[in-house]
Order: structure tokens, then sequence, then C-alpha cells
């Protein structure tokens, strides 16, 4: 007796899921939407929360900055768990392979002493502040409303302790065992009067109700520290001696640029909105005179710290120029918003 293997095809009774298809329609879709689409609950709450029974669990109300519909943004990275847990982990392998290259040689040992102070005294202590940012994001995760924004903040959440982390390691390495530095950078933050504008901005931004405008405020800090800390600075490091600096500033420099797609993104839905657009960009206007003025006051102590110690870094000068492009940034997405 002969067999004759034959090829069945069966059609799907649907593309993709409920939630995508009443968006979309009944078609193949990404994993990111299918995992981000209308995922938060919108109804049959049990109860209020009890510390601000005024609003619901999950409220739009929690942030002066709103979407007509939340899910009209979405992350650019398109980001869900494994695409974002599988970059992140190349990000460290390769941040690893150049921490132990700098050990093994003792690199960061070797560093002139007017590096290891700039590391000591201003570069080290912002493991406190992206320690404080971290909360910040986690707050975003917590109270903002829809997946597409909520799933962008945890995952910053978890960068942001990340980036704590791989300050923590090079302040170890660069101890290599002739003190606790990270004592040091503790009681620099605590203590030292340069870093004071920065740690109560900081505590500031962790106590500020609305989880959207303590995004932002961050996000002013972190646009003048990134681009001058990071990349001005690892050209001096370059031409002056200081190629450890230059090499593990790559991570930071590398993560700054993927912070800013999903949050320039979301700046800018925010401005654009149909329904909220003008009222988002009169809130922004609002935040960034608010908050500028303090972000500029405590980038601009710690450049001088920098220029103290290396005056031919003109890291002042750097934190000019970056404000200019910062101002400039802002004054678009506001549109000379009052």
């Amino acid at each position: 007796m002969q067999y004759e293997l034959r090829y069945q095809v069966i059609e799907p009774k649907r593309q993709t899921y409920q939630n995508v298809i009443d968006r979309l329609g009944d078609q193949p879709a990404s994993r990111y939407l299918e995992a981000t689409l209308d995922v938060q609950p919108r109804e049959n709450f049990h109860y209020r929360p009890t510390w601000d029974p005024t609003r619901e669990i999950y409220d739009a109300d929690y942030s002066a900055l709103k979407l007509s519909d939340p899910y009209s943004y979405t992350d650019p990275r398109q980001f869900y768990y494994t695409p974002y847990v599988t970059n992140r982990a190349a990000l460290h392998d390769e941040f690893n392979k150049q921490l132990s290259y700098l050990e093994e040689r003792e690199l960061l040992a070797k560093l002139p002493s007017a590096w290891r102070t700039v590391l000591s005294s201003v570069v080290l202590p912002l493991r406190h502040f992206e320690s404080g940012a971290q909360m910040v994001s986690v707050g975003g995760a917590r109270f903002a409303y829809g997946t597409s924004l909520e799933q962008c903040c945890t995952f910053a959440a978890f960068d942001r302790i990340g980036n704590a982390q791989m300050l923590s390691r090079v302040g170890i390495a660069l101890a290599a065992g002739t003190g606790d530095l990270l004592q040091v950078a503790k009681r620099e933050w605590l203590e030292s009067d340069p870093l004071q504008p920065l740690r109560r901005f900081t505590e500031e931004a962790m106590a500020t109700a609305d989880w959207a405008e303590g995004l932002v405020a961050v996000d002013l800090v972190d646009s003048l520290v990134y681009p001058v800390l990071y990349r001005e600075l690892d050209e001096v490091a370059l031409a002056g001696g200081a190629g450890a600096y230059s090499l593990f500033t790559q991570y930071f420099h590398a993560w700054f640029k993927d912070q800013r797609k999903w949050l320039d993104a979301l700046i800018s839905a925010w401005a654009s909105d149909e329904q909220h657009g003008e009222a988002n960009r009169e809130h922004l206007a609002r935040i960034v005179a608010t908050w500028n003025p303090l972000a500029h006051e405590a980038a601009t102590e710690l450049a001088r710290v920098v220029d103290n110690q290396l005056p031919e870094a003109g890291t002042v000068a750097a934190l000019a120029r970056t404000t200019t492009t910062a101002e400039q940034r802002w004054a678009q997405v506001t549109g000379g918003a009052a």
C-alpha cells in the first residue's frame, strides 16, 4: 500500500489579537503592537486609590500633559520585554568587556591625578542622580496613562538603575584596592557645595506630583550633563592621555542617544496632539521656564569643577554651546508658548 503525503494549509480565523483588530483591522501585526495596544485596563475597577479618592487607579489626570489617545504614541524603538532585554544585554556585555580591559591593564588606576579627581568628585557622584532619575521614571511607570507610555517609563527606570550600577563599577575599578571611592562619592553628593544644586534638583524632581513634569525636568539636566561629560569631555580625554575615561563613557553616550529616541517622540506627540496640543505646549513651556534655570545652575557647577581640574577642557564653554542647542530645541517644541 502506498501513502501520499499532502500539505494542508489551515487558514487562521484571525490574523492577530482582538485589541489590535479593534484598532487596525484583522491583519498581521508586530509583536510590539500586540503587546502594547489597549493592554491597560480601562473599566471595572473595584475601588479608587485610598490616598487619592478623586482619581481612578489608572487615570489620565495624574499629569497635565495629555494625549487624546495614548496609543497614538508608540515607541520608535518598538521595545517590549524581549527586544528590550536583548538590546540591553548586548550593551552591558560590551561595557563588561571594556571594563575588564581597563581593569586587566590597570588603566583607570593610571589615569592622571586631575582626571581621577574629576571622576571621584563629579562623575561617580552622578550615580546618585541616576538613582533619583530612576524613581522619577518609576513614577511614570506607575501613573502614565496607556501602556505605550508606561512601558517606556518602565524600561527607562531599569536603564537608570543600570547606569548607577555602571558608575559604581567604575568607582570600584578606579579604587583598585586603594580605598572606597563609592563612599567618597556619596560624601561628595551629600556635602560638596558644587553638587548641592544637582542634589536639590534631583530631590525636588522626585517629589513632583506630576509624573510627566518630573520626567521632563530630569531630561533638562540630561540634555546638559550627558553631552558635556560623556561627549565633549571624551574628546578632551583622548587628547589628554586619559583614554580610559573615553573608553567607558562610550556606554553612557550610546545610552543617551537611545533615550532621546522615545522621549523626543513623546514630547513631540504631546506638543502636536489634536485635542490637547495647545495646552500641552503651554504646560511644557511652563515646565521649562521653572526647571531649566535650576538644571543650568546644577550643570554649571559641575562644569566649573571639571575646569578647575582640567583647564584645557573648556567644559563651561562646551556647556554654553549645549545650552543654546537645548533652548533652540525647546523653542521649536513649544512654538513660543508662554
